[in-house]
């Protein structure tokens, strides 16, 4: 695992916070969406993602951080925050679309002031569970596309050769 490209994460109180520390990116957004996942099963309801300390996302990160919160969103009083997002991945997120499924760096958040402690109590993610990478990668694109249409320009070429990939196994498969 790259040590300078991590995942973190905790809950306590109802609230999940997860950590990027490095790049957010295709490697390791599958444990963001595999911890997620198994937390909104549970029930969370209000999740952080802290990229205080991210120096950058892919556009499969961002589409996996859509995700999940489409996926809070459809919970009664669900809500997904970004905290401490520096300009250039505020402005990542915005020019996605994302600000209208999240809060990035809410004014008065219910966590303010919390931060050190709950950041001091998080843990590596360690791999997710199996995870097809080329199906992972569409679905995160999708997701950006079903987010805001203007996405759409900008990942059909992307989309069409995952596409083409996934459909291109299947058939060898069923051979």
């Amino acid at each position: 695992m790259n040590k300078s490209n991590i995942i973190l994460a905790s809950k306590r109180e109802g609230l999940g916070w997860i950590r990027c520390e490095g790049k957010g990116s295709f490697a390791n957004s599958p444990r963001l969406k595999d911890w997620s996942d198994r937390q909104l099963r549970s029930g969370l309801t209000h999740l952080v993602v802290d990229l205080e300390a991210c120096t950058g996302m892919d556009s499969t990160f961002m589409g996996t951080m859509a995700g999940i919160a489409m996926r809070i969103a459809r919970v009664e009083g669900g809500l997904m925050e970004v905290a401490s997002a520096n300009e250039k991945n505020s402005r990542s997120l915005d020019d996605l679309g994302l600000s209208a499924l999240m809060l990035i760096n809410p004014p008065k958040p219910s966590w303010e002031g919390e931060e050190e402690e709950i950041r001091s109590s998080l843990v590596e993610l360690g791999a997710a569970g199996a995870t097809d990478n080329t199906q992972h990668v569409f679905d995160a694109h999708q997701t950006l596309v079903d987010a805001d249409d203007s996405n759409t320009e900008k990942f059909s070429t992307v989309l069409d050769c995952l596409e083409a990939e996934l459909r291109a196994r299947n058939s060898e498969q069923h051979e």
